[in-house]
């Protein structure tokens, strides 16, 4: 039998616990038209809640409104209404991130798992991504576009904690026309209205930079507009167009941070208009409110792949600050930088290489030289050169107290160990269990650059491998999938993976030995068990 409740009504909140909601004082905060005080709270008040936060359900509700909860769902029905507002369990999506310092390899995993996916979500960064996908003679190196692109039955989605460069978008579009003969924009393409634009101002400010080793794309500055709420969204474009007083304003505060960093260009309110009305001409069919839109996408039981960019390790929080990115890298930016509820994530895996690199400055205990011997290996047969710069990335042996702290905060279901094949015929496989500072060992990554730039590695190693070519790699994959698994792999290569195992406290669900997409090894009945399909694009 439905239970009548008392008029205070609490919300259970998977990440809050009960919230207390009292309808007199949703009256006082104006909110009257969504809901009656002491008799009724209207339904739709109720399901944009559980949308945004995720709540669990609701309990103390009006006299009048029955509360009817089962194990699978949840629903309200006001005593003298036939509307329900049904919750389902929906299916959660699935993240995948970055491990260590970026440049991973995660384009190739989710790649793969794109093939099973309804929808692909980046959720954060900007144009300094760079994800790259090897199919046979074709090499896709995307900085924008979300992996899942080459599944052309996937949606794709530039989510709202983005920050988007229109004119770099439109180029790789148009490789991705030069290959496909597709135009995905507004069919299966949307751009968050809330994501931030990239001016070219932000650019030239980003120029100025020579401490961080940033890109230069503008990233920085674009998110510390938004954070200073001066930024200006997709959804803002239209409504600056018509507003030439905005215009003004917009481009004297371009023109003074410009000054105050020694860049001569200055930007006038005439070209700041030119390019919003190209912005709106090339992309008003493609910009959505994809928020809601995924969230209906999950409702309706459609599987959604969340994208991240750069790693744990550069994240703006968490990361080796101040030699970061400019945004929240780890998992629990991924629902929010969708636009969807933490609790709709159900697996999250962490891309490392069997190696480390980095790109930029900043701290790297286990560094080792680029000119000469493994650090040289790892950076020519890796092809260590960064995506999005070109700039080569800096080598070192595999950092096992990073990847536990990026694990710690992120909360890795499997971990996919990419570029094994880079370490083969090395005598010795050495990897870092902790660190040295100021003469005390100490087993976790310091907060200070300055005391992490004084770490020493202490190091244990492993016997190395025979190399193959990459034919022989590709073959070695295919053979795993009868039922194999990682056991296929030479068994100095199963040692190393044990010893993360061990050290990180995740299994290890697939291994790449090739840049290829069918060059991975997937632990049997993992989540990447199964068989790569050709490429549909």
């Amino acid at each position: 039998m439905p239970t009548k409740m008392t008029h205070h009504v609490f919300l259970l909140s998977a990440a809050f616990g009960l919230i207390p909601v009292y309808p007199h004082f949703l009256q006082d905060l104006g909110l009257l038209p969504l809901c009656v005080a002491e008799h009724f709270i209207h339904i739709h008040f109720f399901k944009s809640l559980f949308s945004a936060s995720g709540c669990l359900c609701a309990i103390g509700l009006p006299a009048d409104i029955t509360l009817i909860t089962t194990s699978q769902n949840l629903s309200f029905q006001p005593k003298h209404s036939n509307t329900y507002v049904h919750v389902d369990n929906t299916l959660p999506a699935c993240a995948v991130l970055g491990a260590q310092w970026g440049d991973e390899g995660k384009g190739k995993a989710i790649d793969q798992l794109a093939t099973f996916s309804d929808w692909a979500v980046r959720f954060q960064g900007g144009n300094n991504a760079g994800h790259t996908i090897v199919v046979g003679e074709t090499t896709l190196k995307l900085h924008l576009l979300p992996s899942g692109i080459t599944n052309k039955e996937c949606k794709l989605v530039l989510g709202c904690g983005m920050v988007i460069d229109p004119w770099v978008l439109d180029e790789e579009l148009e490789g991705w026309y030069s290959i496909t003969k597709e135009r995905p924009e507004g069919d299966r393409l949307f751009i968050s209205d809330r994501a931030s634009v990239i001016f070219p101002y932000h650019r030239f400010y980003d120029e100025a930079d020579k401490l961080i080793g940033t890109t230069g794309r503008g990233i920085g500055p674009t998110y510390r507009d938004r954070t200073e709420r001066v930024g200006i969204r997709f959804a803002d474009l239209k409504f600056l167009l018509n507003d030439k007083n905005r215009l003004i304003e917009a481009a004297d505060r371009m023109n003074n941070q410009l000054n105050a960093v020694g860049v001569k260009h200055q930007i006038s309110s005439d070209e700041l208009y030119s390019d919003i009305s190209w912005i709106l001409d090339r992309f008003s069919n493609s910009i959505r409110s994809t928020g809601p839109m995924l969230h209906s996408a999950l409702e309706e039981g459609d599987q959604i792949l969340l994208e991240g960019a750069q790693g744990s390790m550069l994240d703006i929080d968490q990361g080796t600050y101040p030699f970061v990115t400019s945004s929240i890298t780890g998992r629990a930016n991924a629902s929010h930088g969708s636009g969807i509820h933490p609790g709709q994530i159900s697996s999250c895996f962490g891309i490392s290489k069997a190696y480390t690199t980095r790109v930029g400055n900043g701290p790297f205990p286990t560094e080792l030289s680029l000119e000469e011997g493994p650090g040289k290996q790892m950076s020519k047969i890796g092809n260590e050169f960064g995506t999005t710069t070109g700039r080569p990335r800096r080598t070192g042996w595999l950092d096992l107290v990073a990847l536990k702290e990026s694990q710690r905060i992120n909360g890795y279901s499997g971990l996919v160990i990419t570029k094994v094949d880079v370490l083969g015929d090395l005598d010795e496989i050495f990897y870092c269990v902790s660190y040295l500072l100021d003469d005390k060992e100490i087993d976790y990554l310091p907060t200070a650059t300055e005391d992490l730039s004084r770490c020493k590695p202490i190091y244990h190693s492993l016997p190395g491998f025979q190399s193959m070519t990459g034919d022989e790699w590709i073959s070695l994959a295919n053979k795993s999938r009868n039922g194999l698994g990682l056991e296929i792999l030479p068994a100095s290569i199963r040692d190393y993976l044990k010893v993360i195992e061990d050290f990180v406290g995740v299994p290890v669900v697939s291994v790449g030995v090739g840049p290829d997409r069918m060059a991975s090894i997937a632990s049997i009945n993992g989540p990447f068990d199964f068989e790569i399909p050709e490429a549909t694009f």
